[in-house]
């Protein structure tokens, strides 16, 4: 298995190889690089794909400790990964924590930055509406483990209704431990709000939302797409917030066509 070690994490990471540019996706919260399985199925041998794990999920994680982290240290840990990789800068695509990442390495970052996919995902702080449910989520999932009302839910609030590979992923869910859980959803829940700075992003992006996402309002999403200068816009209509995973064929049109216009 591959492993990057930079920053003092050990990052599982895979890479397709192939031709430039390379497309780099990172994963939302609670789940992990498997997630872009139809987007490198769909263009790999085209662009080179590399997916990686981050801090505290997927392979990455160390199931008995996770120290405390934030965005920005995601942003080196993908910064030292492209080091690593000879990868001079790359189309950051993202969903959810993915994106909150992709666009903080825009502004720390931004000579690694060819362009920005963002999915499911905003420039704002944390909903305050949402915040409370989600920290007594957290909390109890993490002194009393998921049960299985409350894997049905977030299967239900991050993949939407019905998706046929739910199951692998609530079964994953219950695996997460709670160092790692912690750590995570500290990250998630006190991230800043970068929305003032998004005019400082000049990158070619293509922003696509699904029409029910739950965790992030479809106002949040648009409101980030008219704040950034150079932004297209993509509703997918019944699609949740996993969207590249359950919706993955209209991710997919929207993401080959935004590539095409890039390649030109």
């Amino acid at each position: 298995m591959p492993f990057a070690f930079v920053n003092g994490q050990k990052l599982f990471y895979e890479d397709t190889g192939g031709p430039e540019p390379a497309l780099v996706f990172s994963h939302g919260m609670v789940m992990d690089c498997s997630v872009f399985a139809p987007q490198v199925a769909a263009l790999q041998g085209r662009f080179r794909c590399i997916v990686w794990d981050q801090r505290g999920h997927g392979q990455t994680a160390d199931p008995q400790q996770c120290a405390p982290f934030d965005y920005y240290d995601s942003v080196a840990d993908l910064v030292g990964l492209l080091d690593l990789l000879g990868v001079e800068n790359a189309v950051l695509v993202g969903n959810s924590q993915g994106g909150f990442l992709g666009l903080r390495c825009a502004l720390v970052q931004p000579q690694r930055v060819r362009a920005l996919v963002l999915m499911g995902t905003q420039a704002m702080h944390a909903d305050p509406e949402k915040t409370p449910d989600h920290h007594a989520l957290f909390k109890a999932w993490a002194e009393h483990g998921l049960s299985d009302d409350m894997a049905v839910a977030l299967e239900h609030y991050v993949l939407g209704q019905g998706f046929a590979g739910a199951a692998a992923w609530r079964a994953k869910w219950k695996r997460i431990t709670p160092p790692n859980l912690r750590q995570s959803a500290a990250a998630l829940l006190l991230r800043d709000d970068i929305s003032a700075r998004l005019p400082e992003i000049p990158m070619p992006t293509l922003v696509i939302h699904g029409e029910h996402d739950q965790p992030v309002a479809v106002d949040r999403a648009s409101a980030m797409a008219q704040g950034l200068p150079h932004a297209q816009w993509v509703q997918i209509p019944q699609a949740s917030h996993t969207l590249n995973l359950t919706h993955a064929d209209s991710v997919n049109a929207a993401l080959e066509l935004f590539l095409a216009q890039l390649m030109k």
